[in-house]
């Protein structure tokens, strides 16, 4: 099952580590292929790397091109968990979502 991240999602209001400790999370433990969906590919790419943000990101795709559980700020697919942002306190709201969705 792949994850798919809207790009979005990985800015602020997003706090970062807690971007990182879901994707972990999933990966490790949910075992899903991550990938990010954006449309500028390298301005994301150069944001995330220097901070850790592709440990667990398999690619990074061109929005539409992958099915799966999509994590975004709006409905554009079935089977999308919306959210503004990945923070301390949506975290495990977040990861509970991922789990029924992927099961």
């Amino acid at each position: 099952m792949t994850l798919v991240i809207r790009d979005q999602l990985v800015c602020p209001p997003t706090w970062f580590l807690s971007y990182r400790d879901l994707t972990l999370y999933c990966h490790v433990f949910l075992r899903l292929n991550i990938v990010l969906e954006s449309e500028d590919a390298d301005t994301y790419y150069r944001w995330i790397k220097p901070r850790g943000g592709m440990d667990f990101i398999e690619d990074i795709i061109r929005p539409g091109t992958e099915p799966g559980v999509h994590l975004d700020f709006a409905r554009h697919y079935p089977d999308t968990i919306i959210t503004d942002r990945i923070a301390p306190e949506n975290v495990h709201w977040l990861v509970a979502s991922i789990r029924s969705l992927a099961a």
